[in-house]
């Protein structure tokens, strides 16, 4: 087994209350809420251009100071050697191997603003390379070095102060379209891509691969520098981009790939035109003929299969390579022959790394555990993944590409991990009410049992089609859970991937329906079982998860004892005219309200879990973030305002500077020590 050593900070200087590892000790063997924000959070795994090293991140965070840091780290491709080059306060992210492996680039807010530095990769002599005003959120380097392309925000739409100059204090907003507010922010600028040329330690020639154009690229909230690409030859860039605003944007999931010719500056080809979805993240293959791209079908449709593309920039024609693979793709890379394309791919509750030959189309299985796979590089003979699971936070591996063998390379929490115990994860199948199998995950408390009781958690997956993977999770993680003595029923139910085209899309404007009987049936199948304690049940669940619980508030007939809800959905009707992505709810709800006419829309409203609080009879909290602007916090109110209206035991707990997640640590060990304070006290 390969082994690592971890370099300290300077308690010097500036580093004295520098944010590193911890050497927290515990005082029992149960995971507690200060063990879990105490985990290095490792990421960002970064393979040498010889394929001998490996850059990878490590975020720590201070719970007293409420804040994190993030140092960069450099280890040998077989795990040896593992050293942390950078000791600062200010945090480094994206680094990446350029100049053939001489240098590493990154970015840091050392100068005040994010901006692009470079180190040598022992950490020394860092330099700043970029000043773009307003600092730049990502980058890449060209093939030979000679361009840097980065991401930065352009000034969108027209603020109060640009109209009336003398009220540069006022704080109204007029707006007249949509889409003004996304995710948790109000809709001031747009990121555009950036090119400069630099010959090795300035910048110069900046233009905007998007000048005068209002749209996103990358694409909010989450697309980042991997839906652009250099080619290999350096002369074009393919970028991702939806060039749509307002109303258009707000309903529409149409985005495009685009070839972008540097010599010229113009944007030479759509190679996406005519397909409908989203059409993101573009690879170009080594010999720069031909890009693979993940792609969805439909316009509207978040939730599409996504197929793997690939597209030959010679004749223009357009491959699905996924054809006859009826699963989704994602993270591509190819490897040296161009002749596969390595990805990851999420099949019964398991994301594994998955070879697909570009030739005969087919797919083979590299990967086999129970675990989550959420990367896949290619090294030198190897292949290099980042992994985790419900029983363990990210770590590194290799994997043997023929084989299958895998390896751990990175520790970063070997001796907190070690400290505690966890309870087993167990995978059961369940038929259901319309006799199909469901994959259903158990997790059990530490040094379980079975001559006991135990109260027992109905866990309810958001989305609402992300799958209940072996996710490993710093708020909803059931290790932390079975650590308080419950035993946790986290069912597949429809609408989640791995589980074929047909069980993804059944969920779609039908919320109230197969997927809650699903969750029935995993509950009830499971209280059969002798150490389950069924007058003691609780249900919880976060987005789709939380209008789950509140559905199941009004429809459970007596099987549960509390129920918690975070940023879930209310009123449906409320959720159609409030949220900003109007794509998803014209996909899952099936359209407006008041399409009187449309019988899926109608079916979806008839099943508003606010129509159905007479019947609310269960004490409930609710959990919900003022800076979510998918589900407004309104909807969280609204609920708990109901259930003290109808007398029912219940508690609200907001946050006024938290999103759809809840990100600060003191907030997420008081979301932890509230969440369990209010199961403890109606399940114990």
């Amino acid at each position: 087994m390969a082994t690592t050593a971890v370099l300290t900070a300077c308690n010097t200087g500036e580093n004295a209350n520098l944010i590193g590892k911890s050497d927290l000790q515990l005082d029992s063997d149960r995971m507690t809420p200060e063990a879990l924000w105490a985990l290095g959070r490792v990421s960002d795994a970064q393979v040498s251009p010889d394929g001998q090293r490996i850059l990878y991140g490590v975020t720590y965070y201070s719970v007293p100071e409420n804040k994190n840091n993030r140092e960069i780290f450099v280890m040998n491709s077989d795990g040896t050697h593992a050293q942390q080059i950078t000791h600062s306060a200010h945090s480094e992210y994206a680094a990446k191997w350029v100049k053939n492996g001489a240098k590493i680039a990154f970015l840091s807010a050392e100068s005040g603003e994010t901006q692009v530095w470079e180190m040598n990769p022992d950490g020394s002599n860092r330099q700043q390379i970029t000043q773009h005003d307003g600092g730049v959120s990502d980058f890449k380097y060209a093939p030979d070095d000679s361009k840097i392309l980065f991401v930065a925000d352009v000034k969108y739409g027209s603020r109060t102060v640009d109209k009336y100059h003398d009220l540069d204090k006022a704080t109204g907003r007029v707006i007249d379209e949509l889409m003004y507010k996304h995710w948790d922010e109000w809709v001031e600028s747009v990121p555009h891509p950036f090119l400069v040329d630099y010959d090795g330690t300035t910048t110069t020639n900046e233009r905007d691969l998007l000048e005068g154009e209002p749209y996103e690229c990358p694409m909010k909230p989450f697309g980042g520098v991997e839906q652009l690409a250099f080619a290999p030859d350096g002369k074009t860039i393919a970028y991702t981009c939806r060039k749509k605003t307002g109303k258009a944007y707000a309903e529409s999931t149409n985005s495009d790939i685009y070839l972008y010719d540097i010599a010229t500056g113009k944007t030479v080809k759509n190679l996406t035109e005519g397909m409908a979805g989203y059409d993101i993240n573009p690879t170009f293959s080594p010999d720069g003929t031909k890009i693979a791209f993940e792609s969805m079908e439909h316009d509207g449709w978040e939730s599409d299969k996504n197929r793997l593309f690939v597209i030959d920039l010679t004749t223009g024609e357009r491959t699905d390579i996924s054809t006859a693979w009826d699963q989704s793709c994602a993270t591509l890379a190819w490897d040296g022959s161009g002749e596969n394309i390595y990805l990851t791919s999420c099949q019964h509750g398991t994301t594994q790394i998955y070879r697909a030959n570009v030739a005969d189309k087919t797919f083979t299985q590299i990967t086999h555990g129970q675990h989550d796979y959420e990367s896949v590089a290619v090294a030198d003979g190897k292949l290099i993944g980042m992994r985790h699971s419900m029983s363990a936070p990210n770590d590194i591996y290799a994997i043997d590409p023929n084989s299958g063998t895998e390896t751990q390379l990175s520790f970063e929490n070997k001796a907190l991990l070690d400290q505690m115990t966890f309870g087993r994860v167990e995978e059961r199948w369940m038929e259901t009410t319309d006799h199909q199998q469901m994959q259903v995950w158990i997790i059990y408390p530490p040094h379980f049992d079975a001559t006991k009781k135990y109260p027992t958690l109905l866990y309810c997956e958001g989305g609402p089609q992300s799958p209940v993977s072996q996710f490993w999770s710093y708020r909803w993680n059931f290790q932390m859970m079975a650590a308080n003595d419950y035993i946790i029923v986290a069912p597949n139910r429809r609408g989640l991937y791995g589980y074929g085209t047909d069980w993804l899309e059944q969920i779609s404007g039908d919320y109230g329906g197969q997927c809650m009987r699903d969750y029935f049936t995993a509950i009830d199948t499971f209280c059969q079982e002798p150490f389950v304690d069924t007058d003691h049940l609780g249900c919880v669940g976060a987005s789709f998860g939380g209008y789950s619980v509140y559905w199941i508030a009004g429809h459970h007939n007596g099987r549960f004892k509390a129920f918690i809800a975070h940023d879930g959905i209310f009123n449906l009707e409320q959720q159609y005219i409030e949220t900003e992505e109007m794509w998803f709810v014209n996909r899952d709800l099936g359209g407006a309200y008041w399409e009187r006419d449309n019988a899926t829309a109608q079916r979806s409203y008839a099943n508003s879990p606010h129509r159905f609080v007479d019947k609310w009879d269960t004490p409930i909290l609710c959990i919900h973030g003022e800076k979510d602007y998918r589900i407004l916090a309104s909807q969280g109110m609204s609920a708990f305002n109901a259930a003290k209206l109808r007398g029912v035991p219940a508690e609200l707990l907001i946050f006024p500077d938290e999103n759809h997640w809840v990100l600060q640590p003191q907030n997420g060990i008081l979301w932890q020590r509230t969440f369990f304070g209010w199961l403890d006290r109606w399940l114990k």
